[in-house]
């Protein structure tokens, strides 16, 4: 089965090709065409991202993506398209509310053969919702011209099912495999948005083992960062300056944080308190150089990454859970990787860690893809008349 996956729920515009196979005992993906655009540049000067101008950065954005991912597929193929008239009308109707995208949608699709896909795959939550929209309409577009199913994706299973996933790349094409998943499966979701520990007892059956009560992770990352005049997005920011002090000093402690809820008796998460923390520590020190600013990072980190094992271990002992996966951007953190290596195999050595590779921590189509296939397979499709964009969509019900 070949799928067309199209991500944009945040500031990443993305669209993979994945040629999958298998089930959920053994699954191989072969990724035949990968496109992403990055707007990180663009919304630096807010200090995070816009949502009206991520929602026209996508719409500017799709089409030329999918060209360039359709083509490294080896699907694109010129020539001419009648498109009906009738047809025509329900597109302009369905992207009317994404300005400039179609006409470029109506350039493209009339000057190319349908490619050979078997479903289109959409974010269609959680995320910002103006910018979910422009994907989901964008592909409904796409299925309507082409007569191809719609897959709505959980962007949030999306990173569970990636981090399942080991690499197998060869020397022309990027191979994923997914096989010998021992259940349960635990996974920590930390992000710009999430921090939540889900529990998969069966295969894409979701229950929320502990949740963040004010901040996610990624967000306190971010402000944090701001506080000591750190350029957006802050946790890139501040692991680069914590890395600086474990070459120079190890892990000893120059300033100390507080490690909020670490030995409550649940597995929900503060991070409210650490950040205020970061707060009323510069206010003491309102004269802090570049050292300083390191020693900062450097225990700002380590608390974090003492959090999230501290409550990971507890909900693995809570659910006697067999495998560990952790997804989202903050999982790209070289520390938190670590602090999870290391304690997983010496407090719980029966757990299989599983963390994605460095290419699918971050927001992309590929994992839109893997899970769309595996929503696909169900036969679980979206209605495109009531296929919407929902900023809040829970991944456990």
């Amino acid at each position: 089965m070949r799928i067309l996956a199209v991500e944009t729920s945040c500031d990443e515009t993305a669209i993979a090709v994945v040629e999958a196979e298998g089930d959920e005992r053994s699954a191989h993906f072969r990724v035949l065409g990968n496109a992403l655009l990055s707007q990180i540049e663009k919304h630096k000067e807010y200090g995070g991202v816009f949502p009206a101008l991520a929602k026209r950065e996508h719409a500017k954005n799709l089409v030329p993506i999918l060209e360039a991912a359709l083509e490294e597929a080896e699907l694109l193929h010129e020539d001419t398209q009648a498109i009906p008239e009738e047809m025509c009308s329900k597109i302009a109707k369905i992207l009317e509310r994404e300005p400039g995208l179609e006409e470029q949608f109506f350039a493209f699709i009339s000057e190319c053969e349908p490619p050979e896909i078997d479903a289109i795959a959409v974010t269609a939550g959680p995320g910002l919702e103006p910018a979910l929209w422009v994907g989901i309409n964008f592909a409904k577009a796409l299925a309507l011209v082409w007569d191809k199913p719609l897959v709505a994706v959980n962007h949030m299973e999306g990173h569970v099912i990636s981090a399942l996933a080991t690499t197998a790349t060869t020397s022309t094409r990027f191979d994923l495999v997914i096989s010998e998943v021992e259940m349960p499966v635990l996974a920590l979701l930390i992000s710009g948005g999430h921090t939540e520990l889900v529990l998969m007892k069966e295969w894409l059956q979701y229950e929320l083992v502990g949740q963040t009560r004010d901040d996610a992770v990624g967000e306190a990352f971010d402000k944090v960062a701001r506080m000591l005049g750190l350029p957006y997005p802050g946790g890139p920011e501040i692991s680069r300056l914590a890395e600086k002090i474990r070459e120079i000093e190890g892990e000893a402690s120059t300033f100390a944080l507080p490690r909020p809820m670490m030995h409550d008796a649940t597995c929900d998460f503060s991070f409210a308190g650490l950040k205020t923390a970061v707060l009323y520590l510069l206010k003491k020190h309102p004269e802090i150089g570049e050292s300083e600013k390191q020693h900062i990072a450097h225990e700002f980190e380590n608390a974090v990454a003492d959090v999230l094992w501290k409550k990971t271990s507890r909900a693995l002992e809570e659910t006697g859970a067999k495998t560990l996966v952790i997804g989202g951007g903050v999982s790209a953190n070289a520390h938190i990787r670590r602090v999870f290596t290391i304690k997983t195999g010496s407090e719980h050595p029966d757990v299989t860690l599983r963390i994605p590779a460095a290419a699918l921590t971050t927001d992309n189509a590929i994992m839109i893809a893997l899970a769309g296939y595996f929503r696909a397979l169900r036969k679980d499709f979206a209605d495109p008349e009531t296929l919407s964009a929902n900023g809040n969509r829970s991944l456990a019900q």
